[in-house]
C-alpha cells in the first residue's frame, strides 16, 4: 500500500528534499506519496520486459528504471514508472542532469509501464490518474500491466487523446512507439503476448527476440 504523508510541497520544495533512506516518493496533488518494495511478481515483469526490449536491439541508455518524470495536474506531479522507453532525445537531455528525473522543458518518454499493485487506490492511480497526466505530458504511449486481471491495457496517442486497446492470453501487442535500433538488429513486430503458468522465468532468445512473451510470469 502507498503511504501518504500529510506534509504539503510543492515542485520546487519535491526536488529540494533531501532524504538519506532508499525509500522512493512520488509527489500528488501537493503531497508525498511513499512507495512501498515492489512484490516479486512486479519486479519480474518489469525485469522481462527490459530484458525483451533489449532484445529488440533498443539501447539500454534508453531503457529507464526508478527515474521521475514531472506530470500536468492540478498541481504538478511528480511519478516514478516501473519501466521507460526514452526517446533519443530525452536520453540526451538527461545525459548531465545531477537528477534522474524529466522535468518539464524535457521531451517525454516515449514508452511509460506501469505493473498494477493490489489496493482500490493503486488500481486508480494506474488506471485513472496516471492515465490522465502521462495523456497531458504528451507521452505517446502507456502501457498498463495488470497481473490482477490477466490483461495489459495498451493506450496509444491519437490527436493528443489516448485510443485503448486491451490485450489478453495469447493476443499480439505491436509497440506504436519509434524503434531505432542498430543495423545488425531487423526488428519485428510482437506477434503474440501469452500468458501462462511456470515456476521459472524463460526469457525470449536472440533467434526468436521478435516475439514477445509472457511465459513464467504465473499470473
Amino acid at each position: 500500500m502507498v503511504a501518504t504523508l500529510s506534509r504539503q510541497m510543492n515542485l520546487e520544495a519535491f526536488l529540494a528534499r533531501q532524504d538519506d533512506t532508499e525509500i522512493l516518493y512520488e509527489l500528488e496533488d501537493g503531497e508525498l506519496l511513499a512507495m512501498p518494495p515492489e512484490s516479486d511478481l512486479n519486479r519480474r515483469i518489469a525485469s522481462f520486459l527490459y530484458a525483451y526490449f533489449l532484445q529488440l536491439g533498443i539501447s539500454f541508455e534508453r531503457l529507464s528504471q526508478k527515474t521521475e518524470v514531472v506530470v500536468p495536474g492540478f498541481k504538478q506531479a511528480v511519478r516514478i514508472p516501473d519501466l521507460m522507453v526514452l526517446s533519443e532525445a530525452t536520453a540526451i537531455a538527461l545525459e548531465n542532469a545531477t537528477r534522474s528525473t524529466i522535468m518539464p522543458d524535457m521531451p517525454p518518454p516515449e514508452l511509460v509501464i506501469e505493473v498494477v499493485s493490489p489496493g482500490q487506490k493503486n488500481i486508480a492511480r494506474d488506471y485513472r490518474y496516471k492515465r490522465a497526466q502521462y495523456q497531458a505530458r504528451g507521452i505517446e504511449e502507456y502501457w498498463i500491466v495488470d497481473p490482477l486481471t490477466q490483461q495489459i491495457t495498451v493506450l496509444t496517442m491519437n490527436e493528443w487523446l489516448y485510443d485503448e486497446a486491451v490485450f489478453t492470453k495469447d493476443q499480439a501487442i505491436a509497440p506504436h512507439f519509434s524503434i531505432k535500433i542498430k543495423p545488425k538488429h531487423h526488428y519485428k513486430p510482437p506477434k503474440f503476448c501469452r500468458f501462462v503458468q511456470q515456476p521459472e522465468p524463460h526469457f525470449p532468445s536472440k533467434k526468436a527476440s521478435h516475439f514477445l512473451q509472457y511465459e513464467s510470469l504465473n499470473f
